[in-house]
């Protein structure tokens, strides 16, 4: 199939990217020269809706600080067949975009997944290489589905696929949210790979490997907790099991061979983690229940738009 026969939009989420994003605005019209490029500035303090504009780009403003909260109001208000989300710190190989957005068509997909492929040795820093390793092993553990690269700013979707996307995150946790949201709505997707390089000198990058990754952490206990109800109260549920079983053996025994309780406050605290042990498994039965409706409705919206044909 032609792409040019689709609306093809770029959102490129940029703060302070002056050097960059009009490097990363020309790479992605020569790459697709019928692409519309929308830069969504995030309160940035230097020149990037400057320079954006000078390079051809759409610029809109997005005042609450944060990556999500961009993505957020670019999945709103922009209308195409066909979304690519690029960051605009020109560290992802444009050339890759026409077999991107090739595979998201002749596939009939609605989500394809740009994997970094570092072609510089400092380009895939080894503290943030191997934190995505372990956010992508434990995602598809809790999930239930291989992750290659979760955190990959790159992506090209579907209309469908973006316009179901709840897009709840602020800030650079929305990739956690996107690939979640991809596992839970099961939608067909495929993987490429795309040059991945350091960015330009003078350039700094925005993520905070520490502050960032205890918030993709909570995003997927969160996650979790709302998407496998059950498996995480029941988890929960156990952990308070087997400690008031671990407490109220030894109160047992005792009553057994001498017929009384001498360790009485030890007894109410073994009973009470078992209560609790039976409520969270309980609440997780009712939120799993919760559940199935809740996935019906996400199912029923992602219907509700057209795919790519």
């Amino acid at each position: 199939m032609n792409p040019s026969q689709y609306r093809i939009a770029a959102i490129v989420p940029c703060y302070n990217e002056e050097l960059t994003v009009a490097h990363v605005v020309a790479g992605l019209k020569q790459a697709v020269p019928d692409i519309i490029v929308y830069v969504y500035d995030n309160n940035s303090t230097d020149r990037t809706t400057e320079v954006a504009k000078g390079a051809g780009a759409v610029v809109r403003c997005e005042s609450r600080v944060g990556k999500g909260n961009a993505i957020r109001r670019a999945f709103a208000d922009v209308d195409a067949d066909i979304y690519v989300m690029i960051d605009g710190d020109d560290t992802y190989d444009t050339a890759a975009l026409p077999q991107m957005i090739t595979t998201l068509i002749d596939g009939n997909l609605d989500h394809v997944l740009g994997v970094r492929t570092p072609g510089e040795v400092d380009a895939y820093r080894k503290g943030h290489e191997a934190g995505n390793r372990m956010f992508n092993r434990l995602v598809g553990r809790l999930f239930g589905e291989s992750v290659t690269d979760m955190l990959s700013g790159y992506r090209v979707m579907s209309r469908r696929f973006v316009k179901s996307f709840p897009a709840l995150s602020h800030g650079f946790e929305v990739e956690t949210e996107l690939t979640v949201h991809c596992v839970n709505l099961r939608v067909p997707q495929a993987e490429v790979p795309v040059g991945f390089k350091d960015r330009p000198a003078g350039s700094e990058s925005k993520l905070r490997t520490y502050h960032d990754g205890f918030r993709i952490l909570r995003l997927i206990g969160s996650l979790l907790q709302y998407e496998r109800p059950v498996f995480f109260y029941s988890v929960i549920a156990a952990v308070f099991a087997i400690a008031g079983i671990a407490l109220g053996i030894p109160v047992i025994i005792t009553f057994i061979q001498t017929g009384l309780v001498p360790r009485l406050p030890t007894a109410l605290l073994a009973s009470s983690l078992m209560i609790i042990a039976v409520l969270l498994f309980m609440i997780g039965m009712l939120m799993g229940a919760l559940l199935r409706g809740r996935q019906e409705t996400a199912r029923l919206a992602y219907l509700s738009h057209g795919g790519v044909r």
